[in-house]
């Protein structure tokens, strides 16, 4: 059986849209789900978010829109995007990372269009998923500590965005690497010969200044 680890934040409309296609991997895929949170990721590697550069933003959330209509996934953006993900992602880790909680989180944020960092967003979420003590659960050091160390994990396997699939060492990156990673599963060596070997070391050409 194959294992791979899913990092993910649920700030990201990418990765809730990758969510609903995961019936598109094989059977015999282990999955380990890990929240972990996107702007760590961008502090580490000294990125910027795709909604930092206005443009981008806006392509983003078309992008979004255009493929969920296509296909046929539910789609609402909260009322404020992007907002604070640290109580949902805390909330995921306390309830053990469980792909069914995982995406009633999902559904309510973008299926819904819940704002879930706003306090009646909250309750929402909470009563949806049944949970009548959320707040005392992401409170403790044990659920802070584990969403940092999966955020630290992800740095470690070399992770930069999310959503990301990590399998023996590769990452998928992005919505649009399902594919790509369903060859790889398919047929890994094909990814380490010919061409892929050549692009695996290869060498700069030149370095943007940086002020």
């Amino acid at each position: 059986m194959t294992k791979a680890v899913w990092y993910f934040d649920f700030i990201s409309p990418f990765a809730y849209l990758q969510w609903q296609e995961f019936d598109r991997l094989p059977d015999n895929l282990q999955i380990s789900h890990r929240p972990v949170l996107f702007a760590g990721l961008l502090n580490h590697w000294g990125q910027k978010g795709p909604a930092e550069i206005p443009a981008k933003r806006r392509h983003t959330y078309r992008y979004c829109r255009w493929l969920a209509q296509r296909r046929n996934i539910p789609f609402t953006l909260p009322p404020a995007h992007p907002f604070n993900p640290l109580k949902a992602l805390r909330l995921a880790v306390a309830l053990g990372e469980d792909s069914v909680a995982i995406g009633e989180i999902f559904r309510v944020i973008y299926a819904e269009g819940v704002d879930v960092a706003d306090a009646e967003g909250w309750r929402r979420l909470t009563a949806e998923l049944g949970v009548t003590d959320a707040d005392e659960k992401i409170g403790t050091p044990e659920v802070k500590q584990a969403l940092k160390n999966n955020t630290d994990e992800a740095v470690s396997a070399g992770v930069f965005g999310v959503p990301t699939f990590v399998a023996d060492g590769e990452l998928f990156w992005g919505q649009d690497g399902t594919g790509m990673f369903l060859d790889w599963l398919a047929d890994p060596a094909s990814f380490t010969t010919g061409e892929f070997a050549r692009i695996a070391d290869l060498p700069f050409g030149a370095h943007r200044s940086r002020p």
